[in-house]
């Protein structure tokens, strides 16, 4: 039996920073553990996420946190892979950056161009691109400063972010349909949302490679 590779490529909630503590959860809560544990052995789920990066923009502030600087080494690294889960764009709302909701899904469409030309795919093919759109934030306390005007941006991502993955024929989930922020910062998931998350992709992709 062939197994799937698949490569998880996110930011805080990629990597599952427990809200209001900054402290990590464990692989079984992490929705890419949850991933992994439905999939079970059809399926080898990379985890690939990184605090605080980006779609494509260098943070003047933390550093080292374009996502699109380290995605083609990333691939490279991991290659041959099937499937590729993108779920970037929260940390491009920070006001540091100044950018509109638009400015965030041309950097998701241009890391997925990246991950096309890079071959990366079985027999130098592309992989299957899945593009998630995150779910809209409510900055609370720390984070309110850092991402002000962050909320009404958000809420565009999923109109933003579906047009994006269509105008590339990627597979698109609005993960703001299934799961919130939890309200500690606003920013973060719990462990349900995490499960919850988890279990959603495995539907989906279960279905792609069945088809």
């Amino acid at each position: 039996m062939k197994t799937f590779r698949i490569l998880c490529y996110g930011d805080s909630n990629t990597w599952g920073h427990i809200p209001g503590t900054g402290e990590r959860y464990p692989k079984s809560v992490r929705w890419t553990g949850e991933l992994q544990n439905v999939l079970s052995e059809t399926c080898e789920v990379i985890e690939e996420g990184l605090s605080g990066r980006t779609t494509v923009w260098d943070d003047p502030i933390e550093g080292d946190k374009n996502g699109l600087a380290y995605l083609r080494p990333c691939l490279e690294s991991h290659k041959p892979l099937d499937f590729v889960i993108l779920m970037l764009g929260t940390n491009d709302l920070k006001n540091r950056f100044s950018l509109t909701a638009a400015d965030v899904a041309e950097g998701i469409e241009r890391s997925i161009k990246t991950i096309r030309q890079s071959r990366c795919g079985v027999e130098g093919n592309s992989p299957i691109i899945l593009v998630a759109a995150p779910p809209p934030v409510v900055p609370q306390g720390d984070c309110q400063e850092i991402f002000a005007g962050a909320r009404e941006k958000s809420l565009k991502f999923s109109s933003r972010f579906a047009a994006v993955a269509q105008r590339n024929g990627c597979e698109f989930v609005d993960v703001g349909e299934v799961v919130e922020v939890d309200p500690i910062d606003g920013i973060h998931y719990d462990a349900q949302a995490h499960s919850i998350l988890g279990n959603v992709f495995a539907e989906r992709i279960r279905a792609i490679f069945a088809g």
